[in-house]
């Protein structure tokens, strides 16, 4: 069987991780049998800065991709177009059993199109989250590799719901999460490689810890301006690993200034994914917009803000570890300087952190291979 990865954006690498160690492993097994699984990783190309991208590959240890499709930063349509025909090129020279793509990115949604044209399989990881709201492009990302995927890989009870309320039972299996999976493995390695907390100087528990990416932020100057400015009226120290879009965005809205003049500010570049553990499991409090951190916020118990007004992962908040508060000034201030949530065991919403060996076993068991 061949198995294609189809990934672009730093949530993607983490994710591919744990399934391109289950493939070794699995192939390892098999040594040389008939069963043996062939695996290609292509990478779009979407996520082009080394900390955003190149610096996964070599800290994690992942291969160099078979193929980079070389396509960068651009408007939403365009992006996905492109990557959409650069993808249907390399599908038709590899000719794979089945494509994975993840999560909700661009590529994730330009690669389930370019597969089920063809036709080939698609296996959507994550799939089955809904924020409910569609001014989201991840959103609409998501509904749309929903309806092409015949694999829907879900990594939480929620998430199969979502999916059976619109319509949606056929090829549906709760796996866990794979990013879990990362997680459990990578945590450590990190704690033992990075040097962040020395190089920047920080003290364990000592700091907040910021990230602002989403487009509804970033592309909206109000919105963007709010978060500065609530970030500019904290007392606490505070870490911002600034995102290149963001810097680009925060310069085209005239912000520069509320960051130049915060003196509790620590503007970062990106870091590599290590890093980036290693600052969240040590900060006081996270405050971000992305996804991929409220559920690492959760699993490492460090209390999160989440700068949007919903989420697609519902269980960090029920279970009183996310808190969201949107771009209001008061309320982001305010939750800063809340009690912290009583540390409680975590639920296993989320899997047992072998996700990904259910997945390749259900591929492995399922998907049509040409003899």
């Amino acid at each position: 069987m061949k198995i294609l990865n189809f990934v672009g954006a730093r949530p993607n690498f983490v994710k591919v991780l744990p399934i391109l160690q289950a493939i070794a492993a699995y192939n390892s097994e098999h040594g040389e049998t008939d069963g043996k699984i062939t695996e290609v990783l292509v990478h779009t190309g979407q996520h082009y800065d080394y900390q955003m991208s190149k610096v996964f590959f070599d800290q994690l240890g992942l291969k160099c991709p078979d193929h980079n499709l070389g396509v960068g930063s651009g408007r939403q349509g365009w992006q996905t177009a492109e990557i959409l025909a650069r993808a249907e090129r390399v599908f038709l020279e590899e000719k794979p059993d089945v494509v994975i793509v993840y999560g909700d990115t661009n590529s994730t949604l330009a690669g389930a199109l370019a597969a089920a044209k063809l036709p080939v399989p698609v296996a959507h990881i994550e799939a089955g989250l809904r924020s409910y709201n569609r001014k989201m492009s991840e959103e609409i990302n998501r509904i749309l590799t929903d309806r092409l995927s015949t694999y829907l890989f879900c990594p939480t009870s929620r998430a199969v719901e979502n999916l059976a309320k619109e319509g949606m039972t056929t090829g549906v299996h709760l796996v866990g999460d794979v990013m879990y999976d990362a997680l459990l493995h990578t945590v450590k390695i990190a704690e033992a490689k990075s040097r962040i907390l020395a190089n920047l100087k920080l003290e364990p528990n000592g700091y907040l810890l910021a990230t602002v990416h989403r487009a509804e932020n970033t592309d909206n100057p109000e919105n963007l301006k709010n978060i500065l400015t609530a970030f500019h009226q904290l007392e606490q120290l505070l870490v911002l690993p600034l995102h290149p879009r963001t810097r680009k965005r925060i310069i085209q809205s005239n912000l520069m200034g509320l960051l130049e003049s915060n003196s509790n500010l620590k503007v970062v570049d990106p870091v590599s994914y290590l890093d980036m553990l290693v600052l969240e499991k040590n900060a006081r409090r996270i405050l971000t917009d992305s996804g991929g951190i409220q559920k690492e916020a959760y699993w490492l118990k460090v209390p999160c803000i989440t700068l949007r007004r919903e989420t697609e992962w519902p269980e960090t908040v029920e279970a009183g570890w996310n808190r969201l508060v949107g771009t209001d000034k008061e309320k982001i201030v305010a939750s800063v300087t809340e009690p912290l949530p009583e540390l409680r065991s975590l639920s296993h919403s989320y899997g047992d952190g072998h996700s990904s060996e259910k997945i390749l076993r259900i591929l492995v068991e399922t998907v049509p291979t040409e003899k």
